[in-house]
């Protein structure tokens, strides 16, 4: 089979500080409108300034918005995906990135990342937006890809090790997730350091209260999102140990390693330490996994795409160590259901109440498919590339051209 090459690759962004429309959702899934769980007091790193406190969205966390790759082969075929970069992401691909992709075969993939990778490093910093967007065109690459040779891209990667991916809800109320039929619930921390040992309590009575209404078999986990330190975390880890805290997530910002490493030497026994979605490089990930990180959990849509993501997973399983991703729908979905140190997988409940199951990047997915009583098989798995298609009918924008 002679494999056509790549002729134009094309960015476009939706909502985020440059747009027109907001609260839209998509690929910044943080873009949600007015009464939404995940802009609830959630502690962050700028909790500890009082205007910031509140609303993750008043200090910009939403100021990126969506960025939608699509890529198109010499035959015809195209190819897309999504991730959080916007309008930022969009400049990117179009006046550096396009150079890397253009002309090449639609399978020489790990060419262009590493070149991707390369090229980006004298700007980068070795993750945030850069490696969004270099993520992205991954994703959108394996997406077309899949497509012209008409299979699946976890059959690209070598195929299932498992008939099916059972998922944890992540929101506000996992007494809802545990009747939707999810294996456990994590909901985030909404106090940190600057609330001193108050905090602590509330959070803990939230936890209390969860354990009363799921019982003692169903998992509870804590996201802290970055908005800890070493002794508050410490503290924490002990007085949610008597009900049965699965694990403590991202405690710390990706950079503190040193902190990583002490927090697992203090924790209880048996309460697992997990970080990594906000880590966006291999080495990076190496580091995490020498300080003791139970789980690594790698964004697929932030972390350098699915070929950045199956080394990453190498490097966990090396250890002995579980990858679960975070969050990232179908782009996790392919890639989970080949790895065999991923034994369940994340749902990101984003409808507004966490009341009912949301496709997470909804609108901009057509066919995105969501767990049924906690569960997707491979075969909803099984349409050529990820399976999805690009719902034109959202305010997409093309700010710049190459």
């Amino acid at each position: 089979m002679k494999l056509p090459t790549i002729t134009h690759i094309r960015a476009y962004s939706m909502g985020g500080a440059a747009a027109k429309v907001h609260g839209q959702g998509g690929g910044d899934y943080h873009d949600q409108g007015k009464d939404h769980w995940i802009d609830d007091h959630i502690a962050t790193p700028m909790s500890k300034y009082d205007e910031y406190k509140q609303s993750r969205q008043s200090f910009g966390i939403n100021v990126l918005g969506t960025l939608v790759v699509e890529v198109e082969a010499s035959d015809g075929t195209t190819g897309f995906a999504i991730s959080t970069a916007g309008t930022v992401g969009c400049f990117i691909v179009e006046h550096h990135l396009s150079r890397f992709v253009e002309g090449k075969r639609v399978d020489q993939i790990k060419l262009i990342h590493d070149q991707m990778l390369n090229a980006t490093q004298y700007y980068s910093g070795g993750g945030g937006v850069v490696i969004n967007t270099i993520s992205c065109v991954d994703l959108a690459l394996w997406d077309l890809y899949g497509k012209v040779v008409k299979l699946p891209v976890y059959k690209l990667l070598g195929g299932a090790v498992r008939d099916e991916i059972h998922f944890y809800a992540t929101g506000a109320r996992p007494d809802l997730a545990q009747k939707m039929g999810f294996i456990g619930g994590k909901m985030p921390t909404h106090w940190g350091p600057a609330d001193g040992d108050e905090g602590i309590a509330k959070d803990i009575a939230t936890l209390k209260e969860m354990r009363e209404r799921v019982g003692d078999n169903f998992w509870l986990m804590f996201d802290c999102w970055m908005s800890q330190d070493v002794n508050y975390a410490t503290k924490l880890a002990h007085a949610a140990a008597p009900y049965k805290l699965k694990w403590l997530e991202e405690c710390f910002p990706p950079q503190q390693i040193e902190s990583y490493r002490q927090l697992k030497k203090n924790m209880p026994a048996g309460m697992l330490m997990t970080t990594g979605e906000h880590t966006g490089t291999l080495e990076g990930f190496k580091e995490l996994s020498d300080a003791g990180v139970d789980i690594l959990q790698p964004d697929v849509g932030w972390c350098g795409g699915v070929t950045s993501l199956c080394e990453i997973a190498a490097v966990a399983k090396s250890r002995g160590q579980l990858v679960v991703p975070h969050g990232s729908s179908v782009y996790s979905h392919h890639a989970v259901i080949t790895f065999t140190n991923t034994p369940f997988s994340e749902m990101l409940m984003t409808s507004p109440h966490a009341d009912y199951v949301r496709p997470q990047f909804d609108p901009v997915l057509i066919d995105e498919p969501v767990p049924h009583d906690g569960i997707i098989t491979a075969e909803e798995l099984d349409k050529p590339g990820f399976g999805v298609e690009l719902n034109r009918e959202c305010p997409l924008e093309r700010p710049f051209e190459h």
